[in-house]
């Protein structure tokens, strides 16, 4: 049984791709039993193999073909059993099947159904495929990332899918699940990665409303326009990050540079004086070098680090921010609870991808399922 906070909470995820498996991990990671159905068949061919599937951990998996009457009616079971369920179709898709929100809420009316999906349930883009580049294009996220004198920059998928996508359907289902604990009744969490994307983008908006950004590439404060708040290059072909915004961070950031004589921080006319500058300096040693010059200082200087190197920074592996399981090297669970009367730990190792329907006794068996 987990000690997590989310302990007494059931979830029924039905498998996808992408943002709606890291929301239900997410939910894993923090203590709920989510079970995944699993459908019959290959897996996406751009998804990992299920054994090394890091967004199925924590889960259990039972395995239903949707194309059958006896598959949906084990998913309405499970459904009815459960707190919350999870799904990431297109819009009609869960309806055709026959689990649907309707079909779900008349078997358990206090139940949570959250949906994923890229442009939402209504618009006129609703039933159209699409991917996370395609959802920030249109959010004027994608736009605002990159140099000034090149194209936008790709965030991988972790602005859409999971910053915009899996994050914001998981504070909608909790929020759910709240509500349904004082009323009795369950409701659907229609969550949209352009919806959440778009709000990512608050404080953009409001500085762009101030007057105090330009809605161009690279020209501004946080988009690799100030040269304080940007990556150099080092004389081993690696990258320090500078994040050196305030005026005092920046003249701790100077001084162990060795620089002087330089533009005046927030005179505009002059960055470009002042990263030539700041460039040069930093090509005069190396990386790691750099990183002992700035640890512990507050002139906001890090190395970039690599995927592979990242477990290893002494900060990070002091609180255990990564952990080994099964061999695979992966991100801890987050965030921590750590109780008044309790000293800080580490958070749990989270439970090993299941094969799909590998858990199929073992869940209808505590899930009272015939």
């Amino acid at each position: 049984m987990s000690e997590g906070p989310l302990r007494d909470l059931r979830v029924v995820e039905l498998a996808g791709i992408g943002p709606g498996p890291f929301a239900a991990m997410l939910l894993a990671d923090l203590g709920a039993d989510v079970v995944r159905v699993d459908r019959p068949g290959p897996g996406s061919p751009i998804a990992p193999p299920a054994a090394g599937d890091l967004t199925n951990r924590g889960k259990r998996s039972v395995a239903a073909d949707l194309k059958t009457p006896e598959g949906v009616d084990l998913v309405l079971a499970l459904a009815e059993r459960a707190q919350v369920l999870i799904e990431g179709f297109r819009p009609g898709v869960a309806e055709r099947l026959g689990v649907g929100p309707e079909a779900v809420l008349a078997r358990n009316p206090a139940l949570v159904y959250g949906r994923m999906t890229g442009w939402g349930q209504d618009g006129p883009l609703a039933s159209s495929a699409g991917h996370d580049i395609t959802y920030l294009a249109r959010t004027g996220a994608l736009h605002a990332i990159g140099r000034a004198d090149g194209p936008p920059q790709i965030p991988v998928n972790l602005l859409g899918d999971y910053g915009g996508g899996a994050l914001y359907l998981v504070v909608g289902v909790l929020a759910a699940v709240h509500a349904a604990k004082a009323t009795g009744r369950g409701q659907v969490v229609d969550a949209a990665i352009v919806d959440g994307a778009a709000h990512l983008s608050m404080i953009v908006h409001s500085l762009l409303a101030a007057g105090l950004w330009r809605d161009a590439r690279g020209v501004n404060l946080l988009d690799s326009g100030a040269p304080f708040y940007d990556v150099y290059k080092t004389a081993d072909d690696r990258y320090v990050a500078v994040g050196a915004l305030e005026p005092q961070f920046f003249a701790d950031l100077v001084a162990r540079l060795g620089l002087t004589d330089l533009p005046e921080q927030f005179d505009v006319a002059r960055w470009p004086e002042l990263r030539a500058r700041l460039a040069a300096a930093f090509l005069s040693k190396r990386r790691d070098e750099w990183a002992a010059v700035f640890d512990g200082t507050d002139a906001c200087v890090a190395p970039v680090l690599s995927l592979a190197e990242a477990p290893s920074d002494p900060h990070l592996a002091a609180r255990n921010t990564f952990v080994t399981n099964g061999g695979i090297t992966q991100p801890a669970p987050a965030p921590r609870f750590i109780a008044a009367s309790a000293p800080p730990s580490a958070p749990a190792p989270p439970g090993a991808p299941p094969l799909p329907g590998q858990d199929t006794a073992a869940v209808l068996a505590d899930w009272g399922i015939g």
